[in-house]
């Protein structure tokens, strides 16, 4: 499976983001920060996911978050599909923590296994159309509402 090698964030003050992003997520390396030209606020039309194994890892990382500066946008709890909580770090972007797995069958090891990114278009079915286009595949598709694309043959 391809994932994401790293992220490029614009952010206001990229010294106290890298330490945000370190400290909450151990991101280092797979967040990189250049400083924005204009300030931004609210929804930029993304969001990102950490997508982890267990509740005690969604659980740490909130609370490293937290710890770090992150204003919580919804707690961490069990859901339909799983656990998880949304976060918003001092810089703006939005974090959703999130596990399919409703029980730990171990303790909170910090690791993460996907890094996801979710774009907020106003019409799904040009958007699609860009992307495939461009050699994605559609992986899962459901209307209007949400398409995953397939990444395992793509640098994407």
């Amino acid at each position: 499976m391809t994932s994401i090698d790293f992220l490029t964030l614009e952010v206001a003050d990229p010294t106290a983001a890298e330490r945000f992003y370190t400290d909450a997520f151990g991101l280092g390396k797979q967040v990189r920060l250049r400083a924005s030209e204009e300030p931004t606020s609210g929804f930029r039309g993304f969001t990102v996911s950490l997508v982890v194994s267990q509740p005690s890892i969604v659980n740490g990382f909130f609370g490293a978050a937290l710890a770090a500066g992150a204003t919580e946008l919804k707690p961490a709890k069990k859901s339909l599909w799983g656990y998880g909580g949304v976060v918003q770090a001092p810089d703006g972007t939005v974090w959703q923590l999130a596990s399919s797995s409703k029980k730990d069958t171990g303790p909170d090891s910090r690791n993460i296994d996907e890094i996801v990114v979710l774009l907020g278009v106003s019409d799904m079915a040009a958007t699609k159309q860009f992307y495939v286009d461009r050699g994605l595949t559609v992986a899962k598709s459901f209307g209007s509402k949400y398409v995953e694309f397939d990444g395992s043959a793509s640098a994407v």
